[in-house]
């Protein structure tokens, strides 16, 4: 794939790699090792006799079927406090995507899921060690990490090995902000209405940071969240530009939240409006490959239409959400829904002269086959091949364009590293702005046009 500038003089496709893809596999998976690592030798130096683990496993921002690799390494971990005097063992678990990590509340019923099984030590699912939940839950074939359904570990007796109960200190570390908001509303709020929590522990509540900055929660954490500053969106506002932003709830906080620089709200309301189409809830995204796309491409074209806006941004998720489900058909569905939704988007720029860039985060829908090093692809014993639900590593295009776009605009030739870290300054550059010098450069350079 490519994008293409269209411009009056040229047209030719640019690829760029997303430097944060490269840390999407296993790096991924080490880095969460060494700290949960970190976390468990801390624990027991200051004293912690009795610790529990709820583990969530991945197969999106790391391969498929490393779980066992995860639970495994963890299991060995737990093993060696164990010889020291620690009661140290895994009490749940289950796939991020059915299990707790829900955001944006977009279905309150995955944290739900996490919290019978964390808890109330509550699951259908129950088994005397993770490690042979984990393979048992497997061994459906349609099973994948994302979605493996809750657990619970059980002891001689046959009880749960650990519910949270009061007393408990309680940490959460995990990576996504965005999705840990809804489990430490559940932990934190005393008035919590989304779910009936049977019980709520009293417990001591840190998470690894503070995930959401506007509402103070947690209320207590372990390191300071990065302060993100001098954002596009901060700096458009500020020049007066004015900006709409839509998408269904599953991508959302995409073109705002992390947008802003985990920022919620507006900058300047009377420049910005944000727009949330509610996605479907309780619906695998392969069922409804179609997704919101079309919806949100039609707010996007009425926005643009209207004259009231000088920035449009969305976020069409099909790709990313339908892909992640290893699902080849249906996510062949959605990227024509997608397809679908970048033309309505794409006319209307073209009525109102304006300038379109199109890019993406990271690879995905692109390749969905498991490959081995020389590139073939896996299979499983009965020679069927195995789906890839992770993000890939593949360059990802970008296409600027419109007719609202310079004459003799083309992309540089000295930006061979180029990646997502270019787009600020290039958009801010389209607007008529220079970017800020702290700013990664513009992707775009404008020639002069010989009569």
């Amino acid at each position: 794939m490519g994008g293409c500038i269209q411009g009056s003089t040229s047209c030719r496709s640019h690829h760029f790699s997303s430097k944060q893809s490269s840390f999407c596999s296993s790096s991924r998976l080490m880095l969460m090792i060494w700290l949960w690592q970190l976390l468990l030798k801390g624990a027991s130096e200051h004293g912690a006799k009795r610790i529990r683990v709820h583990i969530l496993t991945d197969g999106r921002d790391v391969l498929d079927g490393s779980s066992v690799t995860f639970v495994e390494t963890l299991e060995n971990d737990l093993a060696k406090l164990r010889e020291k005097g620690v009661d140290a063992r895994i009490a749940s678990g289950g796939g991020r995507m059915y299990v707790t990590m829900d955001r944006y509340e977009n279905d309150w019923q995955v944290v739900k899921r996490g919290w019978d099984a964390q808890v109330l030590g509550e699951t259908p699912h129950k088994f005397p060690s993770a490690l042979e939940a984990v393979k048992k839950l497997r061994d459906d074939p349609k099973a994948n990490d994302q979605y493996l359904p809750p657990f619970v570990v059980l002891d001689e007796s046959g009880k749960p090995v650990g519910p949270i109960v009061d007393g408990d200190a309680v940490v959460t570390f995990n990576f996504r902000a965005d999705r840990m908001v809804m489990l430490a509303k559940a932990l934190e709020y005393e008035d919590f209405d989304k779910f009936d929590r049977v019980r709520f522990p009293r417990i001591r509540y840190a998470g690894m940071l503070q995930y959401d900055g506007e509402l103070k929660l947690p209320s207590h954490y372990l390191v300071a969240p990065p302060e993100i500053e001098r954002t596009s969106g901060e700096y458009l506002a500020r020049n007066g530009v004015r900006t709409y932003a839509c998408s269904e709830t599953v991508k959302f906080g995409h073109v705002t939240f992390f947008w802003n620089g985990n920022r919620s709200g507006y900058f300047n309301p009377n420049l910005e409006r944000y727009e949330e189409i509610p996605s479907d809830t309780g619906i695998p995204f392969n069922v409804q490959p179609r997704m919101k796309a079309v919806e949100v491409a039609e707010k996007a074209r009425d926005a643009i239409l209207s004259g009231k806006f000088d920035q449009v941004r969305v976020n069409i998720p099909n790709a990313d959400m339908v892909g992640h489900t290893g699902d080849l058909e249906a996510t062949i569905v959605g990227c024509k829904a997608a397809d679908e939704a970048v033309k309505i988007i794409l006319d209307a720029i073209e009525q109102v002269g304006g300038i379109f860039v199109v890019t993406a985060d990271h690879g995905n829908a692109e390749d969905m086959v498991k490959r081995d090093k020389s590139r073939k692809p896996i299979r499983d014993k009965d020679g069927n091949v195995q789906p890839l639900t992770s993000h890939t590593l593949n360059p990802v295009p970008i296409a600027i364009g419109g007719p609202g776009l310079a004459p003799g605009a083309t992309f540089r030739e000295d930006l061979p590293d180029a990646g997502l870290a270019n787009v600020a300054a290039t958009v801010i550059n389209l607007h008529g702005f220079e970017a800020p010098h702290h700013y990664e450069p513009t992707l775009i350079q404008v020639s002069p046009v010989p009569f």
